[in-house]
């Protein structure tokens, strides 16, 4: 029985793979580093990761038991990856538990605070949460409007996507930017 298990996940290795991929795709676009305000930083790259991830695990909460297994795979693969850069990066072995259960709770605030603010329709509730934590220690830090404006199109964009389109592991994003529409007022 065990072994059913493990075998139905190599099953959907592939399917993981393609979806963590786009994901992890989509949080790179430059646009959010150069026109949203994001830092280009090891912190800016895990909040925009992070980001991502939050608004393809709300999507397949909504979905059958296959999209949300999809999402903790996902989930599980973010976290793993978030790992393997601590060490890279030449934290010792010892920090590196420390260090998961820190981001894991980042994580999880960061998907109660955004969700609220979305659930709610909340934009400015949702940038002053992304601008709480994104520059947590800069009061004057810049708006996070623009990245709040597109997440909201990105969850709207992610809830047409079809369960046929989340169990193959072919989400995709909408990518901000000038081809996207117009600029995000700052």
């Amino acid at each position: 029985m065990i072994f059913g298990l493990f075998k139905k996940k190599n099953q959907n290795q592939s399917i993981v793979d393609r979806q963590y991929t786009a994901l992890t795709s989509a949080a790179r676009v430059p646009f959010f580093y150069s026109d949203l305000d994001v830092p280009d930083t090891v912190m800016g790259r895990f909040e925009m990761l992070s980001i991502v991830m939050i608004l393809f695990f709300r999507r397949t909460a909504k979905s059958g038991a296959s999209g949300q297994e999809l999402a903790q795979e996902i989930v599980d693969a973010f976290f793993q990856d978030i790992d393997h850069s601590i060490r890279e990066l030449g934290i010792g072995d010892q920090s590196v538990p420390k260090r998961m259960k820190k981001l894991a709770g980042m994580f999880y605030g960061r998907l109660e605070a955004y969700a609220a603010a979305l659930e709610a329709g909340d934009g400015e509730g949702l940038a002053e949460a992304l601008r709480r934590n994104i520059y947590p220690e800069r009061e004057g830090a810049l708006g996070m409007r623009g990245l709040a404006d597109w997440m909201i199109v990105a969850e709207t964009a992610l809830a047409g996507i079809s369960e046929d389109e989340i169990s193959r592991g072919q989400a995709v994003l909408s990518v901000p930017g000038p081809l996207a529409g117009p600029p995000a007022e700052k």
